[in-house]
């Protein structure tokens, strides 16, 4: 699995991308995430606070419930805010 970290999570956990093989066991993104929390000290405190950290599979946004695959890219970054009210 490709797991790529942006914004200020690319910042704490120190990479930008890394390649991962998920134990059988972890299975959604919930699981993923505190099995993720628990390789290191950098990682527990980036996704420690969940109301902050969004997912993509396959670029499009999941839930925590969403079940992963082997094969999926995996993205996780802070809450995506902006833009300007009525530019089109």
């Amino acid at each position: 699995m490709n797991v790529l970290y942006f914004a200020w999570l690319r910042t704490k956990i120190g990479i930008g991308e890394e390649t991962l093989e998920l134990p059988e066991e972890v299975t959604t993104v919930s699981e993923f995430l505190d099995w993720l929390g628990q390789r290191g000290p950098t990682y527990l405190e980036a996704l420690q606070d969940r109301s902050v950290v969004r997912v993509a599979v396959n670029q499009e946004y999941v839930p925590f419930d969403h079940v992963l695959a082997p094969d999926d890219e995996v993205a996780l970054f802070p809450p995506v805010t902006g833009g300007l009210d009525g530019v089109t």
